[in-house]
């Protein structure tokens, strides 16, 4: 390894339950309701315009723009982001070159970087508004990879999705899988699993 990237949404930010109310209010407003299963299923993972394609048929960019705003609200404080992961993204960071790659607009992960004070351990940040192509594309990997300086084989990724395990596997990169959102058996195609993002987790990584 030669740098620890981590996704946003799920692996630091434990807010799906958040998107996923986020997107059930939406969607129940202009009557295209949604489970959590479904969102989970069907959506977790991708970019928005192809979250509101796949349920609505469309990627209305005011709904997509509400959705942001709703989202923001929620997360403002950094409640999402707890003591141990804040302590496992210093720690790597502090060992070498740490990096961020989400499907995410960064009008909605910056302002939670700044309040749990990490925008500072990441040395890239990739996020939808820097790429052509989202998750599951290479893309946002090789991005990262060419920001950080580091051959995408020498990324070891942290990802919640198998959207995402897809998007960093397709890049070369060696990938932890995050078990809390989706589950182990969704998660197979990465090269080892985890129930979360905490310090033993990154030490061992980092070893």
């Amino acid at each position: 390894m030669q740098a620890l990237v981590f996704d946003f949404n799920g692996t630091i930010s434990d807010d799906e339950p958040v998107l996923i109310r986020v997107y059930q209010e939406l969607f129940e407003e202009i009557g295209r309701p949604i489970t959590a299963a479904e969102y989970l299923s069907e959506l977790a993972g991708h970019t928005d315009p192809e979250m509101f394609t796949r349920w609505l048929g469309v990627a209305d960019p005011d709904l997509m723009e509400e959705r942001i705003r709703r989202y923001q609200a929620l997360v403002a404080d950094g409640s999402t982001v707890d003591e141990e992961t804040r302590a496992a993204v210093r720690y790597a960071a502090e060992r070498g070159p740490v990096g961020l790659v989400t499907s995410a607009y960064r009008s909605e992960v910056d302002p939670v970087l700044d309040v749990t004070g990490l925008r500072a351990a990441f040395s890239a940040v990739v996020s939808l508004d820097d790429v052509t192509n989202g998750k599951p594309h290479p893309e946002p990997y090789l991005r990262a990879a060419e920001l950080l300086d580091v051959a995408p084989s020498k990324l070891v990724v942290l990802e919640d999705t198998d959207i995402g395990v897809a998007s960093a596997k397709a890049a070369g990169a060696y990938v932890v899988g995050i078990t809390r959102t989706l589950g182990a058996e969704r998660m197979r195609e990465a090269d080892e699993l985890a129930d979360r993002v905490d310090v033993a987790l990154v030490e061992r990584l980092c070893s």
